[in-house]
């Protein structure tokens, strides 16, 4: 039941991120004087659709012609429907105005504009639009994706922001922490825990060496006290625990930093650190929507670095060479899931968590999203623009064959490479 719930929210978050991807597109070509002839939720087929009322239209533009005459804005008489059900009978006839349309398969949304080739010259076409306007059109899709980002980063920085990298922006002055709860899950015999008389439950506050109380360090969470434990090895140590709803200390001295373990006890992790804000929300956000773009591109400058260089080690006669690269190639392929990775399992795991983690993966997604449409593949919007500039600096003509075969191959490319992705994530999915 909760992977058939995580699933199905995959679904919609990941629509509805596609669709405010679309949705940018769609206002950058409306105030760009490009019309748009369809926008969609989901993919065909069609399953409703509803056309912009002309007769809306038209009473639309003599209300703003009359704009300050009282007696004309009377005469325009009852506002008409703005959108008409349309029927399925017209669906296969040229339309004159906007549709909106409601498809079957749900994964993603299109913004179809007229004239879509950069060659096109028919007024309010795509092609017919300035450089700088095809520039804001292939780029609001992904400002949309962005966005998204901030503002459920903004929501969170309120309730309660996720703890995601070491030197994560917070404001300081402004920024609360609620700090995770780790407590003892199981005592080993005869260790340092043990004879310290540590028991399953006791939960884990703060800790100093016991000759240098000042040193004080606080527990977030179960990797705190590891790293803590592992830089005072063989030392005298007081632990500040609650037991039973009660303070105690508690002094341990740990083992050597050769032994087995240091302290000697398995430990539960309720919760997850939380950083919380209030006025400066929005400013966290931002450093936060930055610092994610930025961890995604070097994420994925590293995956293809280690890609190729696993590539390469192969053709070394040294075995040990060889056994390396293979070891860089798996790592390249483990950091990288699609749909079924990122809707079977990412999703399930997410919901199951809780709304707070799920929301800060619908960002995560939506950053990714924007950071994959940059690059400069021709079959995305990266890749378009670049394209059309190519083109523009060589003062060549982009025809639509040439456009529509440079696209189409990469396009091809890429569904080569989700199929390769679809089939490393059902090998680790089973």
């Amino acid at each position: 039941m909760n992977i058939f719930l995580g699933v199905l929210v995959g679904f919609l978050i990941l629509m509805a991120l596609v669709v405010a991807h679309e949705f940018g597109h769609f206002i950058a070509a409306r105030k760009n004087g490009v019309e748009v002839e369809e926008f969609g939720i989901g993919f065909p087929p069609r399953a409703v659709a509803w056309a912009r009322n002309p007769e809306y239209l038209e009473w639309k533009a003599q209300k703003k012609a009359a704009r300050g005459d009282s007696k004309k804005l009377t005469r325009l008489g009852k506002k008409p429907k703005a959108w008409l059900r349309f029927p399925k009978s017209e669906w296969g006839k040229k339309q004159k105005t906007l549709i909106f349309s409601i498809n079957f398969l749900p994964i993603g949304g299109f913004c179809s504009m007229k004239g879509e080739s950069d060659s096109d010259r028919r007024p309010h076409s795509f092609g017919s639009a300035s450089f700088w306007g095809k520039t804001k059109i292939l780029f609001a899709g992904v400002t949309m994706n962005w966005l998204v980002a901030f503002v459920i980063l903004t929501i969170l920085s309120w309730t309660g922001m996720p703890e995601f990298m070491n030197g994560q922006f917070t404001m300081p002055g402004d920024t609360t922490i609620t700090p995770a709860t780790v407590s003892v899950k199981d005592v080993l015999e005869n260790s340092p825990a043990e004879k310290a008389n540590l028991k399953a439950g006791d939960v884990f506050i703060s800790a100093y060496p016991s000759d240098n109380p000042s040193d004080i360090t606080s527990f977030d969470t179960a990797s705190d006290i590891i790293a803590f434990n592992k830089s005072h090895p063989k030392q005298s140590i007081i632990y500040h625990i609650s037991r039973d709803h009660e303070d105690k200390e508690i002094k341990v001295t740990l083992n050597p930093e050769d032994a087995e373990y240091l302290l000697g006890v398995t430990m539960n992790q309720e919760g997850q650190v939380l950083y919380h804000s209030t006025w400066s929300a929005p400013i966290v956000a931002a450093a936060n929507t930055i610092q994610l773009t930025g961890e995604t591109y070097r994420g994925l400058g590293n995956m293809i670095g280690s890609f190729f260089s696993g590539i390469t080690k192969q053709f070394s006669s040294d075995e040990a060479t060889r056994s390396e690269g293979q070891s860089q190639i798996k790592a390249a392929g483990d950091s990288v899931s699609g749909p079924v990775g990122i809707i079977g399992v990412l999703f399930p795991n997410s919901v199951a968590a809780g709304p707070t983690t799920l929301a800060f993966l619908a960002a995560i997604i939506s950053i990714s999203l924007a950071c994959m449409n940059v690059l400069p593949i021709p079959a995305l919007d990266g890749g378009r623009f670049t394209l059309i500039a190519l083109f523009r600096l060589r003062g060549k003509k982009l025809t639509k064959e040439i456009e529509e075969k440079i696209v189409a191959r990469a396009f091809i490319f890429l569904l080569i490479l989700i199929a390769l992705v679809t089939v490393l994530d059902i090998t680790r999915f089973f």
